[in-house]
């Protein structure tokens, strides 16, 4: 759906420009007695999540999406990627030359100011390739930067997503560090306390903590962060952005807040395109910042007193010997970011907290229609974005019978997590009306 971009002010230049007060003068050769004041044949306006929903049904487009565990289905302003994909940004990659990239320079610094407000930390790196390797460098950045600790150990619990917890061993088992998973209440879907309470007298580098989990639950965050300062511990925030609109961000957690946060960058904006790319973003305090991999991009004045920016920072193996280097893998995704400054500052503070509070509302609404169709939750928690179900067949037959239907039912966890039996996650955002959950639920029941 294309973009216009004409505001009011535009029009209104636009009109003095050419010597008229209002758009209707320019109509004014039409008589009166062929126009209209009503289009009683034209349906009452609606909104561009809902014009498209429309446009791609009558082209039988549409897929209903169910599925979450970390890529979310999230309406995407047109806006968005018409800007994007101008070629300005869309062919822009390197801003090492300051006097060339002013451009690149200032989106990057942009989005690093949203992502350090939206975290509540003090600085923000360029990006990351992924939430997941975000938290493998979040790792590494802990066993750096912790000098408290000597044991180079990680406490991850199983309630992160597997596939981050895979790529976190890929990266940094051969480093020497220890990874250590922390199991989850069975009734609750939390970390259990009992679990971490046995590491109260080892040292641990650094605790992992989701927020919400790979359940879609929320986790003791403040308990936790606590935790794992008592101990000279890391507390390495593991969070969903779209969710920070209404939690406590990671900066307040405890009494002393996260000392890295990490996260996926795709419900800021950047479309499911069969898994990528995405970009991942990392926020950190100030003292760690030497620390932290990739660069950062700071504003300045010239000689001549004007704004600029520059890259502030850049301890990456590009610009230094190799080991000395932060990492050897950190990157800017520049579109990826670019799409995401610009979802962030369109939507703004209200925007972005509408988004979240319309996926809390589905949530509670899905819960209800599948207690009243005697579908078994399996957690008894508070939920965002995903939901875990208990089923009476296999998951993977579920899940291709309702393909047929065009409806990607959810994800099938029962082989990372076969102590729950058939179980699959479920997922709803702001996308998804009522009649869209009935329908689902419907289908989800039959035999």
């Amino acid at each position: 759906m294309p973009f216009i971009p004409h505001t009011r002010d535009d029009i209104q230049n636009m009109l003095k420009a050419i010597g008229v007060e209002s758009i209707e003068q320019l109509f004014d050769e039409i008589p009166e007695n062929l126009r209209t004041s009503e289009l009683t044949h034209v349906p009452d306006q609606l909104n561009e999540m809902q014009v498209s929903r429309i446009i791609k049904t009558k082209a039988d487009a549409i897929t209903q999406c169910f599925a979450g565990a970390g890529a979310y289905d999230h309406h995407i302003p047109a806006a968005v990627w018409q800007l994007a994909t101008r070629g300005e940004f869309y062919t822009a990659y390197t801003p090492y030359q300051a006097e060339v990239s002013q451009g690149s320079l200032q989106v990057i610094y942009e989005f690093q100011s949203m992502m350090a407000k939206l975290t509540g930390m003090e600085v923000s790196n360029a990006s990351m390739y992924d939430g997941a390797s975000a938290l493998a460098e979040a790792a590494l950045m802990a066993v750096r930067a912790n000098r408290k600790s000597k044991s180079k150990t990680i406490l991850i619990p199983k309630t992160v997503n597997p596939v981050y917890r895979n790529v976190l061993d890929n990266i940094v088992h051969n480093q020497g560090i220890k990874v250590i998973d922390v199991d989850y209440n069975k009734s609750t879907g939390k970390i259990n306390s009992d679990d971490l309470a046995k590491y109260n007298d080892e040292d641990i580098t650094a605790l992992i903590i989701p927020q919400p989990n790979h359940f879609g639950i929320f986790e003791d965050v403040d308990t936790l962060t606590n935790w794992a300062h008592s101990k000279n511990t890391f507390a390495i925030a593991l969070v969903n952005p779209i969710s920070l609109a209404l939690l406590k961000p990671p900066g307040c957690w405890g009494n002393d807040g996260a000392d890295i946060c990490i996260g996926e960058g795709q419900p800021l904006g950047i479309p499911l395109s069969s898994g990528g790319p995405y970009f991942g973003f990392m926020t950190t305090r100030q003292k760690y910042i030497r620390n932290m991999p990739g660069r950062i991009v700071g504003q300045t004045t010239d000689l001549d007193d004007k704004r600029g920016y520059t890259l502030a920072f850049q301890a990456r193996e590009q610009h230094i010997r190799r080991a000395k280097a932060t990492s050897n893998i950190c990157t800017n995704q520049g579109l990826m970011v670019t799409g995401a400054t610009i979802y962030m500052a369109l939507l703004g503070e209200h925007g972005i907290k509408q988004v979240a509070t319309a996926c809390m509302e589905n949530m509670n609404y899905l819960k209800d229609k599948l207690i009243d169709t005697g579908i078994k939750i399996v957690f008894d928690s508070v939920n965002f974005h995903e939901i875990v179900i208990q089923l009476d067949k296999k998951p993977s037959e579920i899940i291709k019978s309702l393909a047929k239907q065009q409806i990607i039912a959810g994800v099938d966890l029962s082989k990372q997590y076969p102590e729950l039996g058939n179980v699959m996650s479920i997922c709803v955002t702001e996308t998804k009306t009522h009649e869209d959950i009935d329908t689902y639920v419907e289908h989800l029941k039959k035999p």
